[in-house]
C-alpha cells in the first residue's frame, strides 16, 4: 500500500511554526519542543532551517527563545514545505532538468500535463492555507 505524503520533517516544522504562532511571544526551544511533541534535539535542527530561511528570528540570553520573523498570515504551508523538502513537483518530469527516459528532452509523454495540473493544484492549495488560519481562538 503505497501512500504519498509529506516526509516527517515537514511535518513537524509545521507543527513547531504553529506552536511559536501560536505562542504569540517569545517562546523557548524546551516549550516548542514539548507543545509540538517533537525531540528538543529534531527540534532545535528544524528551528534553525527556520530562522536560516527567515520564517523564525532566534534571541541568546536568559530572555532568549524565539519568534515568528513575519505576521502568521504571511507564512503558508507551501513556505514550510519547500524549506524542508523543497519545491513541490508531484513527479520529477516536472522538473525542467528531468530528460524522460520515455520520449527525451524535447518531447513529453501522455501523462506530463496531467502531472503539471496536479503540481499546480496542489501548490496552489498549500499557498491558500496560512497559519493565522490556525490560531487558537480560546
Amino acid at each position: 500500500f503505497l501512500t504519498m505524503q509529506m516526509n516527517l520533517e515537514c511535518d513537524y516544522a509545521i507543527r513547531i511554526v504553529d506552536v511559536i504562532a501560536n505562542a504569540n511571544t517569545r517562546i523557548d526551544a524546551k516549550t516548542i519542543s514539548e507543545r509540538s511533541c517533537v525531540s528538543l534535539r529534531f527540534s532545535l535542527k528544524i528551528l534553525h532551517k527556520l530562522v536560516t530561511n527567515g520564517i523564525v528570528v532566534s534571541f541568546m540570553g536568559t530572555n532568549g527563545g524565539y519568534e515568528l520573523a513575519k505576521s502568521p498570515s504571511d507564512i503558508s504551508l507551501y513556505d514550510i514545505v519547500c524549506i524542508i523538502d523543497g519545491e513541490y513537483h508531484f513527479n520529477r518530469c516536472i522538473d525542467d532538468n528531468y530528460i524522460c527516459s520515455r520520449h527525451g528532452k524535447d518531447k513529453q509523454c501522455q501523462f506530463h500535463n496531467i502531472y503539471c495540473q496536479i503540481t499546480n493544484y496542489t501548490v496552489e492549495k498549500l499557498k491558500s492555507y496560512t497559519f493565522d488560519m490556525f490560531l487558537d481562538t480560546k
